[in-house]
């Protein structure tokens, strides 16, 4: 989850998001920017949203002034009232409550313009640390002092995203097994 290359499913997301043709990209969970730079890379204006202060100065030094990143909890969105083509997410919902969980794919789905696709990458029940520590709820464990992760299998990707707009779920395998959820906000 750390260095300057970005993970193997934000590059797959970047090429998807390419192919679609989509240019206004949020990243919730932005970071340092790791992920976000394939996306400017492609031309992709991106926004992003990250609570570490740490963080966004990193990102600052980084991207200038080209990249707004809102100093913040995804559990507060919206930050601005825009709607983007794209959204993505990596390796953060499953560190959410289930409340939280809800309000999060919710709000996501609020600022998707219409067609456009918001991409989740979560981790699997397949990971070695699915059912070790305490359990907190149904498939939620606080597996290190402080951190509780849920873990997601198809049937719960099923329950959670199904209402907006679940279009696939892939596998994937990133030193640890994640999922990829795709969801198009199409009109009704």
């Amino acid at each position: 989850m750390w260095g300057f290359e970005p993970a193997l499913s934000a590059v797959l997301v970047k090429d998807f998001f390419v192919e679609k043709g989509l240019n206004n990209i949020l990243i919730p969970g932005f970071g340092y920017g790791r992920n976000a730079q394939i996306f400017i890379n492609s031309g992709m204006k991106v926004s992003g949203i990250e609570i570490s202060k740490t963080a966004i100065e990193l990102a600052k030094k980084h991207f200038g002034q080209e990249t707004t990143i809102y100093h913040g909890s995804v559990c507060d969105m919206p930050f601005d009232n825009l709607e983007y083509d794209g959204i993505f997410s990596y390796a953060l919902i499953h560190l959410l409550s289930n409340d939280e969980r809800v309000k999060f794919i919710k709000d996501c789905y609020a600022q998707l313009s219409e067609n456009g696709y918001m991409v989740f990458v979560v981790l699997s029940k397949k990971a070695d640390s699915y059912g070790r520590g305490r359990c907190v709820s149904k498939d939620q464990y606080e597996i290190y002092r402080g951190i509780k992760m849920y873990l997601y299998d198809e049937e719960s990707i099923q329950e959670e995203f199904s209402d907006y707009g679940l279009s696939s779920i892939e596998e994937i395998n990133e030193s640890y097994p994640f999922y990829i959820i795709k969801c198009q906000k199409v009109k009704k």
